[in-house]
Formats: C-alpha cells, sequence, structure tokens
C-alpha cells in the first residue's frame, strides 16, 4: 500500500531544502523553472519517483532540464541536498503497526518486563517482547526502563541503547516516545537524553526530539 504520508512529508522536505539552497531567488518569479527542475533532480538523485506530484511528473514529460538553457552544472551539488534532505527526512511514525525485517521497536519499559499497556504492550502483542524481560533487545523490539526514578535513572539505559544501536548498524531502531506515556514524563525531559542519538544513523527518533 502506498504510504502518502511519507510522500507529501517528502515533497515538503524537499521543497525545503531546495527553496533553502536557492534563497531569496525563490521569491523571483524568473528561478521558478530552475526551482522545479532542482526538485524534480533530486527526486532522481533520492531514487523515490513516486514522490513527483502530478505537476512534477507532467514538468518532467514535457520539459528536459536542458530545454530550461541550464547545464546541469548550474543545478546546485545534488549530492549535498540529497544529504540535507535524508537527514531530516525521517521520523518515528506515531503509530506503529508493522516493521521491516531489519527494524526495531523501541518502547518504555518497566524492570520487572511486564508490558501491560502503551507502547509496552504493542511491543509484547506484535513484535516479539518477552513478557519477564524489562531491558534491551527482544524480538523486533528493544526495551528501556522508564517506570522507576527520575530522567538521570533512565539516562544510564539510554546511554546502553545508543551504544547497542552503534553495534549493530545493520538494524534500524524506531524510538518510540519513551516515557512520555505511562511513565508521565514530557518531551522536554525526555529528547534530551538522546542527543547523542543524532549522530547514529541507524537510530530513528520522534518529531522534535
Amino acid at each position: 500500500m502506498t504510504d502518502y504520508d511519507s510522500i507529501w512529508r517528502m515533497q515538503d522536505e524537499i521543497r525545503t531544502v531546495v527553496n533553502a539552497v536557492l534563497g531569496e531567488c525563490i521569491w523571483d518569479l524568473r528561478y521558478n523553472d530552475h526551482r522545479m527542475a532542482i526538485e524534480l533532480e533530486l527526486t532522481i538523485a533520492l531514487g523515490m519517483p513516486e514522490v513527483m506530484d502530478e505537476r512534477g511528473m507532467v514538468y518532467g514529460e514535457v520539459m528536459e532540464v536542458s530545454s530550461l538553457g541550464m547545464d546541469r552544472m548550474a543545478i546546485p551539488d545534488m549530492g549535498f541536498i540529497k544529504e540535507s534532505v535524508m537527514k531530516q527526512k525521517r521520523t518515528t511514525p506515531e503509530f506503529i503497526t508493522e516493521l521491516q525485517p531489519n527494524e526495531i521497536f523501541v518502547f518504555g519499559s518497566n524492570l520487572k518486563g511486564m508490558h501491560g499497556g502503551g507502547a509496552a504492550y504493542i511491543a509484547y502483542r506484535k513484535f516479539g517482547a518477552i513478557m519477564g524481560q524489562g531491558v534491551g533487545l527482544q524480538g523486533q523490539s528493544y526495551g528501556i526502563p522508564t517506570m522507576k526514578g527520575g530522567v538521570e535513572t533512565i539516562r544510564p539505559y539510554v546511554d546502553e541503547f545508543i551504544a547497542f544501536a552503534k553495534g549493530h548498524p545493520k538494524l534500524t531502531f524506531l524510538v518510540t516516545r519513551i516515557g512520555c506515556g505511562i511513565a508521565g514524563f514530557t518531551d522536554e525531559e525526555i529528547a534530551p537524553l538522546f542527543e547523542q542519538a543524532h549522530e547514529v544513523e541507524n537510530i530513528v527518533l520522534p518529531e522534535g526530539w
């Protein structure tokens, strides 16, 4: 099934980066063709033709970049733009109902491993969390205890998780808003614990973290 929400988000992210590259020129209608050409080039560079909207598809069929009177070298470095988009393009979905074979569902747990509610229950029912195991990898899930003590009590478990993710680069870890449900913490309290995770390519964080 086509994930239209992801496609629309990607369209917005591509345009955000392209607009940033063109700067004030984006308000000059003479640069509109330039902008659309870059969007199309970037879509191709990302290998995601499904991201192009109908206008982009028609534009791509009717006009080639060369017809705009621009040499391809005149278009900003696509590698740089692609890297910029890739860095910001993915966040953990609010609702996760299925995983790819290499994806891990990261949830807030308790030390006793009683996965009775919230994301822990989803991990238990759908992604292999083991009743009685409160910490670490279990099936296609990873538990981080959040139900005992304050933020500083959670920090060592987060650090342990980040180290684990670094050691398993072939896995992609989808971090849910751990601690922000039944445990009663706020995003502002938990997000800073994952500051080092921003440097780890295979860790995906919730939006705003």
